[in-house]
């Protein structure tokens, strides 16, 4: 069984990660390089409960129930002791996770699954960084972690069956709704999802339109909660540039070469919400409602 859980990186997706499993009543150890980064996942975690609290979804005594189940670390060596699962949520780089990895297999339990929430890397390549491909799998979460229900679920080459299936089914009991997908570049949700924001990005580009009026075209139009460059913001533009890479480098075809405008945005650190600057202002507000100063007429 899957009791104990190690999640690497307390970011945005890691301390989503971590937040969701112990609001399920895993016990988590939450691993990053620094205390500081570790705090400012602990007070994004506590946030995110006062909120549900403040809709009526959780009790103060629950909170307090969650906030106990998370135990930080700075050294992975001894917070994986005893895992049962560890679920590697660091920064969407291909020789950072392999290093990872390589970690992770030397120091975890022999029984131990290794997953990743890589949202575009090849599971396959990443196994071959360990010793025990087969229990090597991908777990790409949604964000925001909390409230997103799917996760998928991806297979390398090794897997195996039983690997898979205990991971399908632990899924499920974090609420979550797991769906199967192979091993190819972007898996289902980025291959889709990132050439659209790629091609909004090249109709801005283009002069077709602006910023506010490509977003209010998929909104409206297409029934999109946000609209698609509100969500490179939100994603982080250099994230969309970093798996756009993946997949072009992948599959060698042109359609996922990724725009000279986000090529030169993330060169000049607009990388959208986390840096205060993308497609929209958030200077003032994290609610897209100020276009950038680039893009406004």
């Amino acid at each position: 069984m899957i009791k104990n859980i190690v999640v690497i990186g307390a970011g945005t997706m890691g301390n989503g990660i971590a937040h969701t499993f112990a609001q399920s009543g895993f016990k988590v150890n939450l691993v990053d390089v620094s205390q500081e980064a570790l705090d400012r996942g602990l007070k994004t975690i506590t946030t995110n409960l006062d909120r549900i609290i403040a809709k009526g979804n959780l009790t103060e005594e629950q909170k307090a129930e969650t906030l106990g189940n998370i135990t930080t670390f700075t050294a992975l060596k001894d917070a994986v002791t005893d895992a049962d699962l560890i679920v590697e949520a660091a920064t969407e780089n291909q020789e950072l996770k392999l290093k990872i990895f390589g970690q992770m297999d030397e120091f975890a339990p022999e029984n131990c699954i290794l997953a990743t929430n890589t949202s575009s890397i090849s599971i396959t390549k990443i196994a071959a960084a360990t010793k025990r491909a087969d229990k090597v799998i991908g777990m790409h979460f949604m964000n925001p972690v909390p409230i997103m229900k799917l996760v998928e679920i991806i297979k390398g080459y090794s897997t195996s069956k039983e690997t898979f299936d205990a991971i399908y089914e632990m899924s499920k009991t974090l609420g979550k709704v797991p769906v199967e997908v192979n091993d190819y570049p972007g898996f289902v949700a980025n291959r889709i999802l990132m050439p659209m924001i790629n091609e909004s990005i090249e109709t801005l580009y283009n002069g077709v339109a602006g910023v506010e009026e490509i977003d209010t075209v998929m909104k409206l139009g297409m029934a999109h909660p946000m609209g698609p460059l509100q969500l490179a913001d939100f994603i982080g533009l250099d994230v969309c540039l970093a798996i756009l890479n993946v997949m072009y480098d992948g599959f060698k075809n042109p359609k996922y070469a990724p725009n000279p405008l986000l090529v030169n945005m993330v060169m000049a650190g607009k990388l959208g919400v986390k840096s205060g600057e993308g497609f929209y202002d958030y200077s003032e507000s994290k609610k897209a409602e100020k276009v950038a100063k680039m893009f406004s007429k």
